[in-house]
């Protein structure tokens, strides 16, 4: 890493702390006395190309001015630092449905150019599932048997078909989302796949746990009226994602069956 300091010619400050679990970052300072971060990260499964996610995400993602695979399991990334790096978690939650709504259209928005590194949602979903089996067997109680069955077939059959697919962020939530002075908001930290963008808003959903399990179908019109999305679809996305979530024991939902009640109730959805 030495080397590679030396090359980008950075003047390092402490690390941040706590670190993340998967990357070491730091403060940094190169020639031009630019205020930038050096992100040293772990490549897993869902990391796999941020780097050239941030490369192509353009504006509302954190600038990234240089990037190299140190290894097969390690990527460097010289970034922008947000300042003054606030999350938006930390605003009340009908602002965050603004603020995440306008970052995932700009997303979208992004040209995909032919050869791009990136996965198709459908690995996703096929990972995610076939994890979500495996650790239902250990414990079947936690769905109905029929349930589980359906729910993962519509969760793979959903990453399959629908629109024409856009570059999707895939873990975008008011955590991942810092103030900053180039521009009121900024993205970090994308696990970049290329799909429907129905899928990408899920994970703000269920980072709004009270207002998700409260009124599932007033959120997921909301949301699909700030997107231009359908809600229908969305709906769809997240009955099949509830049953994953579940499935694995990573559920927000402690009362699952009264959530998968209400959100099957809505079967006719319009944006408000």
């Amino acid at each position: 890493m030495d080397a590679l300091v030396a090359q980008w010619g950075l003047l390092l400050g402490d690390p941040f702390e706590p670190g993340g679990n998967c990357s070491w970052v730091a403060p940094a300072t190169d020639a031009l006395g630019r205020d930038l971060v050096l992100k040293v990260t772990w490549v897993h499964e869902e990391s796999m190309h941020e780097a050239e996610g941030l490369a192509v995400a353009g504006d509302g993602a954190v600038g990234i001015h240089a990037y190299e695979h140190v290894d097969e399991a390690t990527v460097a990334m010289l970034l922008d630092r947000c300042r003054p790096g606030a999350e938006l978690r930390g605003r009340p939650e009908p602002e965050r449905d603004t603020v995440i709504a306008d970052l995932l259209r700009r997303v979208w928005a992004t040209p995909l150019a032919g050869g791009h590194p990136f996965r198709p949602l459908s690995d996703l979903a096929e990972q995610w599932t076939t994890r979500a089996e495996v650790l239902l067997a250990d414990d079947p109680q936690r769905v109905d048997p029929m349930i589980a069955r359906d729910g993962f077939a519509q969760f793979r059959e959903l990453a399959g078909t629908g629109p024409s697919p856009v570059l999707l962020w895939t873990d975008l939530h008011a955590g991942n989302v810092l103030s900053d002075t180039h521009r009121p908001w900024t993205m970090i930290d994308p696990k970049p796949y290329v799909g429907d963008p129905h899928y990408d808003v899920l994970q703000h959903l269920i980072n709004c746990p009270e207002r998700l399990i409260a009124d599932p179908i007033g959120l997921i019109a909301r949301i699909a009226g700030l997107t231009d999305l359908d809600p229908e679809r969305i709906r769809e996305w997240l009955l099949a994602r509830s049953v994953v979530e579940v499935a694995a024991n990573m559920s927000p939902w402690q009362d699952f069956a009264g959530f998968w009640s209400a959100l099957s109730r809505g079967a006719t959805l319009t944006a408000r």
